[in-house]
């Protein structure tokens, strides 16, 4: 069962590894460069809450700091996007790639794919739990007029992020970020 659970995350990181470097390939298309600010793209602080816990010990939601940041493409409604919770003695990292969907001219709805990696204590679970686990990363984006300042929140779904168990792990998170 141990191989099985493997293989399948090895095979989600390498999907996911895939699909980044095939979204970098249809960017990187030869074109006269020129600079262009990408605008939606920012760096943030927020708050993360967890709202689940390992099944057979009972640990692991929680409150934890993150740091996120986002890059938009112009060309495309895709972004890279990646969290890092910092939690206690752990940090968990978190990359997707998102399909952004504007509602308006400053505000954004996304879903995004991608791996949740823990390092750290592995009997302190951070909200997003302690296994490497394939996530899902809906949310929105809003972008305040006349000013650098953008507001995100989402949620991170976690497959299978507890080491005990391998019960799912969910958190919200909201934020403040610094456009770029």
């Amino acid at each position: 069962m141990k191989q099985i659970k493997r293989r399948l995350m090895q095979a989600a990181i390498a999907s996911a590894l895939g699909g980044a470097l095939a979204g970098a390939s249809a960017v990187m298309a030869p074109k006269a460069a020129n600079a262009q600010a990408a605008y939606g793209s920012y760096v943030g602080i927020g708050a993360a809450f967890g709202l689940t816990e390992e099944a057979e010990t009972g640990r692991g939601d929680g409150f934890g700091g993150v740091i996120t940041g986002r890059y938009r493409f112009l060309r495309m409604p895709v972004s890279l996007r990646a969290t890092a919770f910092i939690f206690g003695s752990n940090l968990t990292i978190v990359p997707t790639v998102s399909y952004d969907y504007p509602l308006s001219w400053n505000a954004d709805i996304y879903l995004g794919a991608g791996v949740s990696f823990p390092t750290g204590d592995e009997d302190d679970p951070s909200p997003v739990g302690n296994a490497t686990s394939f996530v899902l990363q809906p949310g929105i984006d809003y972008m305040f007029p006349n000013s650098r300042l953008a507001l995100f929140g989402n949620a991170i779904i976690a497959f299978g992020g507890y080491r005990e168990g391998g019960n799912t792990a969910i958190s919200l998170q909201t934020g403040v970020g610094y456009q770029f």
